[in-house]
């Protein structure tokens, strides 16, 4: 059994983390921890979320208190602000734990990525040149033997395994940029309450046009340049993503299929549609990314759908676990 700490446990990331690990043969959750500003402190998480009642019925400590947990603990989530997480995983990791960051705070191996785009000096260049990024079906072979793993961003995930197939393949005409529309549901915004995440407020709007912090983690890990639009729907959780291509001259539709089977055939938690699209309700509470594409002459339109909050995080999160500790790959998770 991996004794485990969760922390950020009482946010929407966090108590998906806490429903799948709960379930998980070879987990044992030893604490969950909030914020000491956190007005969930001393609550039962089942309290908070009463879908949990009589599941999980476990107490939010916290971090103030963390000195308590930190001995004889396996492995760390950190569904936590990247600066939390910045702080908090060379703590863990300087004490062998095996740390799951779902942050941002180790995804990018470039100091001034994070000066420009998190407004914080990253003090921990030894650690970002050790972290793997836990895009897991492409760094499964990486993601086995490390200590860090950084989790994608949730518009990264979809829009990387809407796309990385074409890039190995060699089948983009690299004189046009894809471009990635992704429309997110407001729980990406995380839980605490603002008005820029009040369904009432939200209507369908792009933002971060240009300087959005996961358009250069998109970048930096899929190694083309893309243009990335996302967009804020009023609905709670999801991400559809309609990616628009142009592909070299002669590749054929059979070209496209073959290389998204070739990349996923025998990798369970992404699914291929091969004569229509999907839609955001076929993976909404379900930890897969459904993909489907329609092509016409040289232009190419993929359609990927996840749960930002599953696929996007929490359940992207336990398949790295399951992959570094040798465990099946959805285990606990299908």
């Amino acid at each position: 059994m991996l004794n485990i700490l969760i922390i950020g446990a009482s946010g929407y990331v966090g108590v998906e983390l806490v429903l799948y690990l709960n379930r998980h043969p070879h987990i044992n959750i030893k604490a969950l921890l909030v914020s000491e500003h956190s007005s969930d402190c001393g609550k039962l998480l089942s309290d908070l979320y009463p879908k949990l009642k009589g599941i999980v019925n476990l107490p939010l400590f916290s971090l103030e208190d963390i000195s308590t947990w930190t001995d004889d603990i396996d492995v760390v989530f950190l569904a936590t602000d990247h600066k939390v997480s910045h702080h908090l995983a060379p703590q863990f990791l300087k004490k062998n734990c095996i740390v799951f960051d779902l942050s941002g705070a180790f995804r990018v191996n470039d100091i001034n990525f994070y000066i420009k785009y998190y407004g914080f000096s990253h003090q921990y260049q030894d650690w970002l040149n050790r972290a793997v990024y836990g895009l897991a079906e492409w760094l499964h072979g990486k993601i086995n033997d490390v200590q860090l793993i950084a989790i994608p961003g949730c518009y990264p995930t979809v829009s990387q395994l809407a796309l990385k197939p074409l890039v190995e393949a060699s089948l983009l005409n690299n004189t046009q940029y894809p471009v990635i529309n992704a429309i997110s549901g407001v729980s990406g915004s995380g839980r605490k309450a603002s008005i820029n995440n009040h369904l009432c407020e939200v209507s369908l709007q792009p933002y971060g046009i240009f300087n959005h912090r996961h358009h250069l983690e998109i970048v930096t890990h899929l190694g083309i340049p893309v243009i990335f639009i996302p967009h804020l729907g009023n609905f709670s959780r999801g991400i559809l993503a309609t990616v628009t291509c142009y592909l070299k001259e002669g590749i054929t539709y059979q070209d496209v299929s073959n290389a998204f089977h070739n990349a996923y055939d025998g990798k369970p938690l992404v699914r291929i549609y091969d004569k229509e699209v999907p839609a955001l309700k076929s993976v909404v509470g379900l930890p897969f990314c459904d993909i489907g594409f329609v092509l016409q002459n040289r232009h190419l339109i993929i359609v990927a759908a996840e749960d930002n909050l599953l696929k996007g995080a929490a359940s992207q999160a336990i398949q790295c676990l399951n992959i570094r500790f040798g465990f099946p790959e959805t285990l606990s998770l299908i």
